[in-house]
């Protein structure tokens, strides 16, 4: 175990939070590691949407890059934030074991709820389902790490913006008044974070494998495999829920539209030795019961803009 494993990360708190717990893990194992934190694009470029970028994986092209040219050994993401389609030559080494999946309304007083409001989030689907409950609100964009969003959410008169419980309670900045959105479906993969590694790495490639928590894992590829079929990166209002119950997966998925006004949704329970393909299976419903317009409504509106 002579090799120092290069562990690369955005040097985000959250970023530099998951980065540290895989890096005690693996020294926990016995093996040497060091950080090495870089920008990415998605950190750099506050003042647009993400769907105005352009970009596929805005959030984990620096470290492909970095990983490819040999800078770095592994990196840890948030995998809700990594493409569907891995660069060529990168391959998920793990997932880690998941935390909550749910989103939290962080607010300043819920009176609004029932009249008008402003809610803050960054997210299209997270934008078109708070719109298909509540279509009388306003929703304008939110952009920046977890700290920035909280500090913006405090500098403006919005009634609340809308986080990932996960990122909040990792960095212990929960703030006292939120409420849990439990009828709001995660993004696929939400809570759970995986580990990048070179196909040809085979000392980090065992490394990591030792960290993977085999349940996690179904569960997201599961999710994954739902929003590749739909082909929505993470432009499109896409969530998608596996939970293992007993020897069963439960999996919900929905797509909406743009504004909030069109939902497709599934569910469906089967035994936990069949689900191969039922992220898959249950997208091609979806796309078989509108979801093809839908998506091409989708992709031409935000081509557009």
């Amino acid at each position: 175990m002579s090799k120092v494993i290069r562990i690369g990360t955005r040097d985000s708190e959250l970023a530099l939070w998951q980065a540290n717990t895989v890096k005690a893990q693996l020294e926990n194992l016995g093996y040497k590691t060091v950080l090495v934190p870089v920008k990415s694009t998605g950190d750099l470029i506050l003042d647009q949407p993400l769907y105005e970028l352009g970009i596929t994986g805005i959030f984990t092209k620096t470290l492909d890059v970095a990983m490819v040219n040999g800078d770095v050994d592994i990196a840890v993401h948030s995998m809700k934030d990594v493409p569907t389609a891995l660069p060529k030559g990168i391959m998920q080494g793990a997932v880690l074991k998941r935390a909550t999946t749910k989103d939290i309304l962080v607010h300043k007083g819920l009176d609004f709820l029932e009249a008008e409001g402003t809610i803050a989030t960054g997210s299209l689907r997270r934008k078109a389902q708070w719109l298909n409950k509540y279509p009388n609100h306003k929703v304008v964009d939110l952009r920046g790490n977890v700290n920035t969003r909280l500090q913006k959410l405090e500098d403006n008169s919005w009634n609340g913006a809308i986080f990932a419980k996960a990122g909040l309670t990792r960095i212990n900045v929960l703030p006292e008044h939120f409420i849990e959105l439990d009828w709001m479906l995660p993004a696929p993969a939400q809570g759970a974070m995986v580990i990048a590694v070179m196909e040809q790495d085979v000392f980090c490639k065992e490394a990591v494998s030792k960290l993977n928590d085999h349940s996690s894992e179904i569960c997201t590829t599961i999710e994954r495999e739902f929003l590749k079929t739909l082909e929505g990166g993470c432009t499109a209002p896409i969530g998608a829920l596996a939970v293992i119950e007993d020897k069963d997966i439960w999996f919900r998925g929905c797509l909406f539209s743009l504004d909030g006004k069109q939902k497709l949704e599934i569910e469906k329970r089967v035994s936990l030795k069949e689900n191969r393909n039922l992220g898959r299976n249950c997208a091609i419903e979806i796309l078989d019961q509108g979801g093809k317009d839908l998506m091409a409504d989708i992709k031409a509106t935000l081509d557009k803009s």
